[in-house]
């Protein structure tokens, strides 16, 4: 077993610089004591990946990242051949017979991350990244993945998992995902934290900044959330945009700097348009507030 409990693991997560609410860390718990795979899905930037990640380095274990994409194909998310290698075989043992067990040996065999992650004789977080981003027909390939844990190569025969993998799906639902695969993994949605927990986040991943800016930062990116722009923040965002703010030196926000630092926090024009001016100046005045007292 992983972690003896649930607060084992949070305690692991906090010092891999990860503060996960209750609900997922308890889905993190219950994948990794079931070794079951787990199935993020929420919108972009509230940390899927990074939980990933973080569990890596509480498990103390080895992040083999697969990042998903129309048109992905098995060559480049379980393994392909070295046909370079080898032609220099064949060419190389011109004067002799070549067999097909020679060329189809492991060493020249190219591991991509699922095969590696099945193979592993060490602990391993397997994270399949923006599962809904790839085709379906991969999708369907996964169910023989995550139902068994093995992968089938034709001239190598059948490799089933050492030890099984901790795997970690992320998807952000730009396209419903098979019921089929659902079924194999435990799910968890994640949403925007709370203020307070997002103020204890930002805190946690930028120490050195001050209790003011914290918490002005925070509010201000929530009132942000409650606008209708066509990419909202997440706490990625929140994150980078604090290290912004840190980085030259504020202690507190105004009207100037936010406008100077808005491609931080926001990434489209439409949006950095939508709030200025009065939209501008009434979050920023509702974001010092929260320090009035």
């Amino acid at each position: 077993m992983a972690f003896q409990s649930i607060d084992e693991l949070e305690a692991a997560l906090r010092a891999a610089d990860y503060l996960p609410d209750r609900g997922l860390s308890t889905a993190l718990y219950l994948a990794t004591t079931l070794e079951k795979p787990l199935l993020l899905e929420g919108e972009a930037g509230v940390g899927k990946t990074e939980a990933a990640k973080s569990l890596a380095r509480a498990l103390d274990a080895r992040l083999l990242r697969l990042q998903c994409y129309e048109g992905l194909d098995v060559a480049h998310a379980v393994y392909e051949w070295n046909y370079p290698r080898q032609l220099l075989h064949i060419r190389a043992a011109q004067e002799g017979t070549v067999t097909e067990s020679e060329l189809f040996a492991d060493e020249y065999l190219i591991r991509r991350p699922l095969l590696e992650a099945i193979d592993s004789d060490e602990p391993v977080v397997l994270l399949i990244d923006e599962i809904d981003r790839a085709d379906e027909e991969f999708e369907a390939f996964l169910l023989e993945v995550l139902s068994d844990f093995q992968i089938t190569i034709p001239e190598l025969g059948t490799i089933k998992a050492k030890r099984r993998p901790y795997v970690i799906l992320t998807s952000n639902r730009t396209r419903e995902l098979h019921d089929a695969l659902k079924r194999r993994a435990l799910f968890h949605w994640i949403g925007h934290p709370s203020i307070a927990r997002e103020i204890e986040i930002v805190r946690l991943r930028v120490p050195e900044i001050a209790d003011r800016l914290a918490v002005q930062a925070a509010t201000f990116v929530r009132e942000l959330r409650g606008l209708d722009l066509a990419k909202p923040p997440g706490v990625a965002e929140t994150i980078d945009w604090t290290m912004a703010l840190n980085a030259l030196g504020r202690q507190e926000l105004d009207a100037e700097i936010v406008e100077q630092t808005l491609g931080s926090v926001l990434k489209y024009r439409e949006d950095i348009e939508h709030i200025r001016d009065e939209t501008l100046a009434r979050l920023v005045d509702t974001a010092r507030a929260a320090t009035a007292s």
